[in-house]
């Protein structure tokens, strides 16, 4: 017959589901108080009452050599605020507070809507919190984990031996819980996990906000708190905003390739040292809001971001998580918003982070036909499961509370739409009505949309999605996504591939530049040059253009620029596309700032600010981006001689602009166009023009229409159309 097993052995093995129960203070009947403690390399340990007069001590006997401690004190009989103080092996001398005489620092309630799937704020609760309770200073720690033997706190205090600071887990919650006293901010930790098949796992705080850089990875105790803001003006005035009627003008950031600090081993600058210089040039050139590709913690950097260990906390490779919100508040005090990239659509395998976090598969699907995504190797939250919604769902909200950003631009939306993203026939599971869609993730993103912009008004998120998926940016009460913008996918694809071709054969392909108008006013849509079209030896934005010269190249892409900020929408621009970058963009290298020395990368980037300028000078084109009385053709059928002309409406004349694209080399002189209004109509922007690199060629300012009907117009003026190039009219009435 079996032994049964002790409480004092299942602590010496490590193995006790509730310490608290059997360490620290209790009441031993009409025998007075015990209490208990399992330290490590202690001589001897004493319980010391603080509030004693004269102080009182009282020597624990050693139980076990492992450093098991027990006293009953007899003449006691209720609780009583100790400290134990111990002689260490090397004859040191230490008092502290134990972790085991402290109520859970969670309430019932923050853990009801965690596991109800419906937790805005699970940050909050979990994670690492420095606290003082009753006085005393430490840490509360708490990580869901609820397939676990065993949880324990490990770190540099206790020699990463996880018998000696283990957890309780608070019922059925699957949340293990202790608050340490006497720890620090700085200090390194993780959690020892004992698995659900008795695997032992070390594992980093799925809810840290700060990490130690690889190859260790250690979660480190910070405190998000008490960073002073000063950016109360932006913020008021962002709870009134919509977006979607203002000028949105994005540059999208690598931070770790923007700009570096060549005089020191090229190391890419901090968080602090960039602030001011990125809100400079974004201010400067006439962004509205930079996007930062994922700034979220994570251990590979070829992975651009994308692959998230840390959902919670900005990666320690720029600073500390103040020095982010310092570049957060920098850019706000410019007038710039920030959106960062945000991945809840998938997550690395790495074993220090989520996979298998439990020892089971607790975040992702265990099934790889659901929980796999096999382009990335990569693996897919289990979006059905509560827990892992107030996880997901606490970290977008995070961003927006703790570090102020305006905005989340959503990574991969198409893959969590389908069920077959990237699959063949029998390598995916249909939803439970048979169909390819994600049930479970469509409602998620519903509910991440609707908890954004309940809780932040004015802030904005786009959706990166690729199909015909409906309803993307509609209201969720109307069966919609509820994002703001959706990335257009489509309009990028096509403009690039015209303009890839030899302007001989563009005539073939005249309708790649117009069929967007179809759908456009389907979605709100942003129009987007992005990080992804220019790597993998897709060549730069200026690399793209049809064969010729640099100078030809910059003089295509001035036209295709102009006609992208002359199209309804909002617009994104990733770095170094504003200045006709040659080469493609490398996330360990520097963008080549010194070709600005060149007229032909410094027009470029002299008509993106012009550009931006425009965009921003007239209120009726970004109110009209998405409302289609704001647009008309003038005439999208003229592909013998690959010109483009539309109107932008506005609400009066003055706020009417024709804008018209030839995208051949040739010279047009006294082209015809039609226009809406009798008058002068001035020549506002020309990418020909000298100070973009161009030739000069143009209207002298100005046209002035003459009363001859045409292209269904009442009136009409003939113009002098360079080549390859865009012009931009507006008329002044």
């Amino acid at each position: 017959m079996k032994s049964k097993i002790t409480d004092s052995d299942k602590i010496l093995k490590a193995i006790h589901p509730d310490p608290h129960a059997y360490l620290g203070m209790h009441t031993k009947g009409d025998n007075g108080m015990v209490v208990r403690a399992f330290l490590r390399n202690v001589r001897s340990c004493e319980v010391v009452d603080i509030h004693g007069s004269p102080e009182l001590r009282y020597p624990m006997t050693r139980l076990a050599p492992e450093g098991l401690y027990e006293v009953t004190i007899k003449d006691r009989n209720g609780f009583f605020s100790y400290r134990l103080r111990v002689e260490q092996t090397n004859g040191e001398i230490r008092q502290f507070y134990d972790p085991y005489c402290f109520l859970p620092s969670i309430d019932e309630k923050g853990i009801y809507y965690f596991s109800e799937g419906s937790d805005r704020r699970p940050y909050t609760k979990l994670g690492v919190h420095p606290r003082t309770i009753d006085g005393i200073s430490g840490v509360a720690f708490a990580v869901w984990a609820p397939n676990a033997k065993r949880v324990s706190v490990v770190g540099d205090f206790n020699q990463w031996d996880g018998r000696y600071h283990p957890m309780r887990i608070l019922g059925s919650s699957g949340i293990w819980e202790i608050f340490i006293p006497g720890l620090e901010e700085g200090t390194y930790y993780k959690y020892e996990i004992l698995g659900a098949e008795g695997q032992l796992i070390l594992k980093s705080d799925p809810f840290g906000s700060y990490f130690e850089s690889p190859p260790h990875n250690s979660s480190v105790i910070f405190d998000t708190s008490g960073y002073q803001w000063s950016d109360q003006q932006w913020m008021e005035r962002r709870a009134s905003r919509n977006w979607k009627d203002e000028p949105v003008s994005i540059y999208e950031v690598h931070l770790g390739s923007w700009r570096r600090v060549v005089e020191d081993a090229n190391r890419p600058p901090s968080y602090r040292e960039v602030a001011y210089e990125l809100a400079q040039y974004a201010k400067e050139h006439g962004f509205t809001h930079v996007q930062f590709m994922p700034l979220a913690e994570h251990p590979f950097a070829g992975s651009w971001g994308y692959q998230v260990t840390g959902f919670y906390a900005p990666t320690n490779r720029f600073g500390n998580p103040h020095d982010f919100m310092f570049m957060v508040d920098t850019l706000h005090q410019h007038g710039i918003g920030v959106i960062i990239d945000w991945v809840p659509g998938h997550f690395p395998k790495d074993s220090f982070a989520l996979a298998e976090f439990d020892g089971t598969h607790l975040f992702e699907h265990s099934d790889p036909r659901q929980g796999q995504h096999q382009d990335w190797g990569t693996l897919i939250f289990n979006f059905g499961r509560n827990e892992v919604r107030s996880f997901l769902l606490g970290s977008a909200i995070s961003w927006f509370d703790r570090f102020h950003v305006d905005g989340l631009r959503v990574d991969a939306v198409a893959s969590m739409l389908y069920l077959d993203y990237s699959r063949k026939d029998g390598e995916w599971i249909p939803n439970r009505y048979g169909g390819r869609e994600n049930i479970e993730a469509i409602e998620f993103l519903r509910l991440v949309n609707d908890a954004v912009h309940e809780d932040y008004p004015g802030t904005i998120t786009i959706a990166e999605e690729s199909t015909a998926f409906g309803g993307i940016t509609h209201d969720t009460g109307r069966g919609g996504l509820g994002f703001d913008f959706k990335w257009n996918m489509g309009w990028m694809h096509d403009s690039l591939s015209y303009f890839q071709k030899d302007p001989i054969y563009r005539r073939w392909h005249h309708d790649e530049l117009t069929f967007g108008m179809i759908y456009q006013y389907s979605e709100s849509f942003v129009l987007v040059y992005s990080h992804d079209e220019v790597v993998h030896g897709k060549g730069s934005m200026l690399g793209k253009m049809s064969a010729g010269s640099i100078s030809e190249k910059a003089r295509q892409l001035r036209a295709l620029y102009a006609f992208m900020w002359a199209w309804p929408g909002k617009k994104t621009l990733f770095m170094g596309s504003e200045f006709g970058q040659s080469r493609e963009w490398r996330y360990d290298h520097s963008l080549d700032w010194h070709l600005l020395q060149y007229k032909d990368h410094e027009g470029i980037a002299k008509l993106i600010r012009d550009l931006n300028h425009w965009y921003a000078s007239d209120p009726d084109l970004a109110k009209r981006d998405h409302r289609p009385e704001g647009f008309s053709w003038i005439n999208c059928n003229d592909r013998e001689n690959s010109v483009f002309s539309m109107l932008r409406l506005g609400t009066r004349p003055g706020s009417t602009y024709a804008v018209v694209l030839n995208a051949t080399p040739i010279f047009r002189p006294a082209y015809r166009i039609g226009l809406p209004y009798a008058g002068k109509w001035i020549e506002c922007l020309n990418t020909d023009a000298t100070e973009y690199g161009g030739f000069g060629e143009g209207n002298m300012g100005a046209v002035f229409s003459e009363a001859q009907p045409w292209d269904n117009l009442p009136h009409s003026a003939l113009i002098n159309l360079p080549p390859m190039s865009t012009l931009v009219f507006r008329c002044d009435a």
